[in-house]
């Protein structure tokens, strides 16, 4: 199967049931509140949110494989698990660079807002 195959289906099913087998065992991560490398912490992280976060969703709008990267825009909601469960939503980028044994090295993400807007979110409705 492709690795753009594999992204939409997991993006589908996000958060569970990753392929993990698609990232070099030292990834490296970056989004707008964490930065770290290898693929165990990033399992944590997926983890982290399957537990956490209540009906997350990733609607993925467009995947392009352009030469050793691919970008992907998407939007991620979820309820947070406070007394009135707000619905959170944040719509960002991803840029995951690829090797020559066809292994994402770097996953990038990049929001369209900023923390305090998310944070916002939790309490005020948009």
């Amino acid at each position: 199967m492709h690795i753009i195959d594999i992204l939409k289906a997991d993006y589908q099913r996000f958060p569970s049931n990753q392929t993990y087998s698609i990232y070099a065992e030292d990834v490296y991560f970056q989004d707008p509140l964490n930065k770290f490398r290898g693929v165990e912490r990033y399992k944590q992280m997926i983890d982290f949110i399957q537990t956490w976060f209540v009906n997350p969703r990733m609607d993925v709008h467009d995947i392009q494989h352009l030469g050793d990267s691919i970008k992907t825009e998407w939007t991620l909601s979820w309820n947070t698990p406070l007394p009135w469960k707000p619905r959170i939503s944040i719509s960002g980028w991803s840029e995951l660079k690829i090797n020559s044994s066809n292994l994402i090295i770097s996953h990038i993400d990049y929001w369209h807002c900023s923390r305090l807007d998310v944070l916002k979110q939790h309490f005020f409705s948009f």
